[in-house]
């Protein structure tokens, strides 16, 4: 059984760019006159817009930051050796792709943009900060690795139907495609530790 505390972080960041398109959806749907609502279909709603590589590069930076700051805690609040070696890796790594995206950024002249989904990324992050803090020992480890599965698999999620889609500059998306497998080798080691943990 989940840590209450973990599901609620991790429905907020499952849902935190879901939310944002489908807000800009609904926001933009146009209701039909009633005496017209049956005879014609309203119409469909406009396309969320799109998002550009600035963007995209400030939620890349984002993601790695906040998965470098939760490692950082794990390695002081950490009581499994599994855990806090996994930790030590989400550390080390994720502060290798960020020095990748933004020494890129550099060479491209871009920018990184904030944007309502690396905003929402960041609230996200720092309710989790703060549901781990007063944890300790086997809950600590519990509460972090089940938010560190859910956070893989939602970044792996924006990645495939996000950011490497929307991505314009072929050398951005060649990042992003590059560290793919990265994500994905992190959410099956949590998943891995997840299960050995005890319950």
């Amino acid at each position: 059984m989940s840590h209450p505390r973990v599901s609620g972080a991790r429905t907020r960041v499952i849902a935190t760019a879901a939310g944002v398109l489908l807000g800009l959806v609904a926001c933009a749907k146009q209701e039909a006159p009633p005496d017209t609502a049956a005879a014609a279909p309203p119409p469909p709603p406009p396309a969320a817009p799109a998002i550009n590589d600035a963007q995209i590069a400030h939620i890349a930076v984002t993601a790695n930051a906040i998965d470098s700051a939760a490692g950082e805690l794990a390695k002081q609040k950490a009581s499994a050796k599994a855990v806090k070696d996994f930790a030590q890796t989400m550390v080390a790594d994720h502060r290798g792709v960020n020095q990748q995206a933004v020494a890129l950024a550099t060479k491209l002249a871009v920018t990184p943009e904030d944007n309502d989904v690396s905003r929402s990324l960041k609230t996200g992050a720092d309710a989790n900060i703060a549901n781990l803090q007063p944890l300790s020992g086997a809950a600590f480890d519990k509460a972090y690795i089940a938010n560190e599965v859910a956070y893989h698999q939602a970044v792996l999620d924006a990645l495939d139907k996000t950011l490497v889609p929307g991505a314009q500059n072929a050398e951005l998306k060649g990042l992003l495609e590059k560290v793919r497998p990265a994500f994905v080798a992190h959410l099956e080691h949590a998943k891995k530790i997840q299960a050995g943990l005890p319950q």
